[in-house]
């Protein structure tokens, strides 16, 4: 549990920041930047595995027809996931990204209970209750249908449910999803070239090495995200993920500039404050368990 935890914060750190990097190249389309997304962490990621002379795994998911239909499913998830976060940064809407990512930790809870059987406690539906209203607020103040946050949300709920169900080494893991989506990239990077659209072969020399670490920015942080949803309860790891919104939350207007409502602070207030209850019930839990 406490590596787990440990995993999660470092994942959820690291994808707060993530827009500081997106924004480095906000004048490439972001269905560009999801394909050099995808190809070079697939490149990043072979070399992890070779490194660690893990590839003969991969005959094993080559011959079980379900791993690999659930390798599948969560490789496009994760694929969608992306695309949706780096148009919305890119087009001004990191304050609905936040909120995406707010959303999430109660999508969690819903499939761990549904899917999981997981059973919170009475203190932990208090947290997950307060959490929900001040989602609600937030989304009402906001003034139109959220669909980046919706969007957002389930994408990374799925993919978290996915990853759960998944008994599968995390480097492993993750090559095998970024292989399924490897020939639309490709396949996007060869219709680019055909019809002449193509922008990141055009950026300076110090961009694009930029855009070839993309494939370590995004690897790392689902390494560790896939290292502690094997170790934690869905609905506990949905919980450690505020960190990471909370994070886009401060970019967005400390360094973005968008406009935050004094409602929104307050929906963040109550956040933390759910946070804070289920982290103290957790851990009281956690503690009678030992107990006995």
């Amino acid at each position: 549990m406490n590596n787990g935890l440990v995993n999660a914060i470092i994942a959820y750190i690291m994808w707060g920041v993530l827009p500081l990097y997106w924004k480095l190249f906000d004048n490439v389309p972001a269905g560009e930047i999801l394909s050099h997304r995808v190809v070079w962490s697939f490149v990043f990621m072979g070399i992890l595995v070779a490194l660690q002379r893990r590839w003969g795994e991969l005959k094993k998911i080559a011959a079980s027809r379900s791993l690999l239909l659930s390798l599948t499913a969560s490789g496009l998830l994760i694929a969608a996931n992306w695309l949706i976060f780096i148009w919305a940064v890119n087009n001004g809407h990191v304050v609905e990204t936040s909120l995406g990512y707010y959303l999430n930790p109660l999508l969690n809870v819903l499939l761990a209970v549904v899917f999981l059987r997981e059973k919170p406690s009475r203190g932990q539906w208090l947290a997950i209750a307060i959490a929900g209203a001040a989602v609600l607020i937030i989304a009402i103040d906001y003034g139109r249908f959220p669909w980046v946050a919706i969007s957002l949300a389930v994408s990374f709920g799925l993919y978290g449910l996915a990853k759960k169900k998944i008994a599968q080494d995390a480097s492993v893991g993750l090559l095998s999803e970024t292989a399924v989506v490897l020939p639309v990239a490709l396949g996007y990077w060869i219709y680019l070239a055909a019809v002449g659209k193509t922008t990141a072969w055009t950026l300076p020399p110090s961009m694009f090495i930029e855009l070839l670490l993309s494939g370590v920015v995004t690897a790392l942080p689902l390494l560790f995200f896939a290292r502690a949803a094997a170790r934690m309860t869905l609905s506990t790891l949905g919980f450690v993920q505020y960190i990471g919104p909370t994070i886009m939350l401060l970019l967005s207007v400390f360094v973005f500039k968008e406009s935050v409502s004094p409602v929104l602070l307050i929906g963040f207030a109550l956040i933390w404050t759910a946070l804070v209850v289920y982290a103290a019930e957790s851990v009281r839990g956690t503690k009678l368990a030992k107990a006995s």
